[in-house]
């Protein structure tokens, strides 16, 4: 009974783990770029109180050994990265990508973090940076003071191209990369809708929009969140009675408890 307390206590412990998930995926169904993440669990460990293929006689084996298990416990928060919607912006500086890849920024202490949010801006200087001010990697710097937010053109495979001023033709000024990796479900999160490469994820992997797996590069659009609210709200109820079974697990081993507590009265 005592064993049964523990195990249903790590299931409420669990199930609040999936609570939190899913609270924060519904808080973030309107984050562009956002991933939705998924709680994976996983059994404790087991106490064997009789082993499987035991001798029974001296002819016969047990066929089926008796294990008593310890409970629940995360084993993993899966970030599930499939395609969101795809939502026409009309921001000139607005960028999404269809099908696979990241963007990349280069953050404040000089390292490189991967995003699918593509809310950019061009900043004073004339760089195409993010809503943090992060600069887009490879570079993309608007001619100043020639060239505007509003002149700026990007086309599906990532070039970069502006209308300067008695110039009827555009004129090509950058070429935008995407990258992928070969486990994404690895990268680390470090909130601002930026990912970080781990010993997990493996190295960053360069391509140009449409080439080589790559995604595509769409202008004036924005990915939207891959959040289901209905999906997360049905596993939000799934989630809740789960853990009102577990306790009332705790609620009946107690009173066993006390019912065998209380026999000599």
């Amino acid at each position: 009974m005592v064993r049964s307390l523990w195990s249903a206590a790590t299931g409420m412990n669990g199930q609040q783990a999936n609570i939190d998930v899913i609270s924060n995926n519904l808080s973030n169904v309107n984050t562009g770029g956002f991933k939705q993440q998924r709680v994976e669990f996983e059994d404790l460990m087991y106490q064997t109180v009789k082993l499987a293929g035991t001798p029974a006689t001296e002819d016969t084996v047990v066929p089926v050994g008796v294990q008593m298990g310890a409970g629940v416990k995360v084993g993993a928060t899966s970030r599930i990265f499939s395609q969101g919607q795809l939502q026409a912006s009309g921001g000139n500086s607005d960028l999404a990508i269809n099908g696979e890849g990241f963007f990349r920024v280069q953050q404040y202490d000089g390292t490189f973090a991967y995003t699918r949010d593509g809310t950019f801006k061009v900043d004073l200087s004339g760089n195409l940076v993010s809503n943090n001010g992060l600069r887009v990697i490879p570079e993309i710097t608007l001619p100043q003071p020639e060239a505007t937010e509003s002149t700026l053109t990007i086309s599906r495979d990532g070039r970069v191209s502006v209308r300067l001023p008695g110039n009827s033709d555009t004129t090509e000024i950058g070429q935008l990369q995407l990258f992928r990796f070969p486990n994404a479900m690895g990268l680390e999160a470090l909130g601002d809708n930026l990912y970080r490469v781990s010993s997990a994820s493996g190295n960053a992997i360069p391509g140009r929009p449409g080439f080589e797996g790559m995604g595509t590069t769409l202008h004036k659009f924005l990915e939207m969140s891959n959040v289901s609210v209905v999906n997360e709200m049905v596993q939000m109820i799934v989630a809740q009675r789960a853990y009102e079974f577990n306790s009332k697990a705790i609620q009946t081993s107690d009173n066993m408890l006390s019912t065998a507590a209380n026999l000599k009265r």
